[in-house]
């Protein structure tokens, strides 16, 4: 219980020392130098991220990373066991990237303004229009060389088997054609969803070789939830 409330003691000081790089960041979107502002917004958004998960003092694993390409966007596809799944992708796999996020987020100071400037999408799942003008967006931010996660399930599945994936999630892919990167998170839930309190546990992610979605038959295409939810599950752990 006292790492719990130490944690979000510090998780909320950690945030909120945040406020002036992000002005900066800011500042330097405003005049439109974007490479810079990228570099630092991945600066801050990594070290903060490592930060939030060394409060459970957990361990993470990454396999494979050699996979995911350098020279393009991507997709990940990832399986979601947990609250910990977003900063431990942005903590501990190098190439940057955003989110598909629930729009609620942006009630929140601070991170939602780091958010933004990563380039997530903020999806209002109760307003249909919102959620289509949403997506030609996410399509826009990866043509423009962002690579986005994307958490087919839907929800969190909090240690239980990994949920169908909604073939609606690969649209972002097909639609842009970049890669597929799979990736399977094994363990996330143990740090806080198995207890509701901080806990320590080893986690590994293991990164899939990249699967190209340019070209795809409409067979092909359809088949491919079924077949990245398979890639997922082959790396977990018994």
């Amino acid at each position: 219980m006292l790492r719990t409330i130490l944690g979000f003691t510090k998780f909320w000081f950690c945030l909120f020392g945040k406020i002036l790089p992000l002005a900066v960041a800011k500042r330097l979107d405003r005049e439109g130098k974007i490479a810079e502002r990228d570099a630092l917004v991945k600066k801050n958004v990594t070290s903060w991220s490592r930060f939030v998960v060394g409060l459970s003092g957990s361990t993470i694993e990454v396999i494979g990373e050699e996979n995911v390409p350098s020279d393009t966007a991507v997709v990940f596809i990832a399986n979601h066991q947990g609250d910990f799944d977003i900063p431990i992708l942005l903590g501990y796999i190098e190439k940057s990237k955003a989110f598909i996020s629930k729009i609620e987020i942006l009630r929140i100071p601070v991170l939602s303004g780091w958010m933004k400037l990563m380039q997530c999408t903020f999806l209002d799942r109760k307003n249909m229009r919102q959620s289509v003008r949403a997506m030609a967006e996410a399509v826009l931010t990866v043509q423009r060389g962002y690579s986005l996660v994307v958490f087919p399930e839907g929800t969190r599945s909090r240690g239980r088997p990994v949920g169908e994936f909604k073939a609606g999630s690969f649209k972002l892919a097909l639609k842009t054609g970049v890669p597929i990167v799979p990736v399977t998170i094994d363990g996330s839930w143990h740090l806080f969803e198995e207890t509701r309190l901080f806990k320590s546990a080893n986690v590994r992610v293991t990164v899939h070789p990249a699967i190209a979605t340019a070209g795809l038959s409409r067979e092909e295409a359809t088949a491919l939830p079924g077949r990245v939810r398979d890639i997922i599950i082959s790396a977990m752990r018994k």
